[in-house]
């Protein structure tokens, strides 16, 4: 997720709430064939645990803004810069199916992984 433009911090499950608790909170216990809980969300040492998987994923503004900003230039000089109009998109109103692709597309891609391990991937002749 990290790979994705704009992005700047990722979180699964109870995200950065869990580091405050202690394992016994912040584990997800089981009973009767299923999970009690769904702090990890979904993903427990990399495995999927079968339940929905949950990730938070933060991005940062758009930086071409009207207003006027502290930059250098190219010799180290103090400067003010003021944009105007927009040249850098904004990436909210994408960021659902951009997210959702990404993470379709890692599973993907570990799906592939393991199929190949197990020997069961067609060879390059097939």
């Amino acid at each position: 997720m990290m790979s994705i433009p704009a992005s700047t911090a990722v979180a699964m499950g109870d995200g950065f709430a869990q580091c405050r608790l202690r394992g016994s909170q912040s584990n997800d216990w089981m009973r009767d064939g299923g999970f009690l809980s769904n702090h990890a969300g979904g993903v427990i040492g990399g495995i999927s645990t079968g339940q929905p998987i949950v990730m938070e994923i933060g991005f940062k503004p758009t930086s071409s803004i009207a207003q006027t900003q502290q930059t250098m230039d190219i010799h180290g000089r103090n400067r003010e810069i003021q944009v105007i109009g927009r040249h850098d998109p904004c990436i909210v109103p994408r960021a659902v199916p951009i997210v959702e692709s990404m993470a379709a597309l890692t599973l993907l891609d570990a799906w592939e992984i393991q199929e190949r391990l197990r020997g069961e991937w067609p060879s390059p002749e097939a």
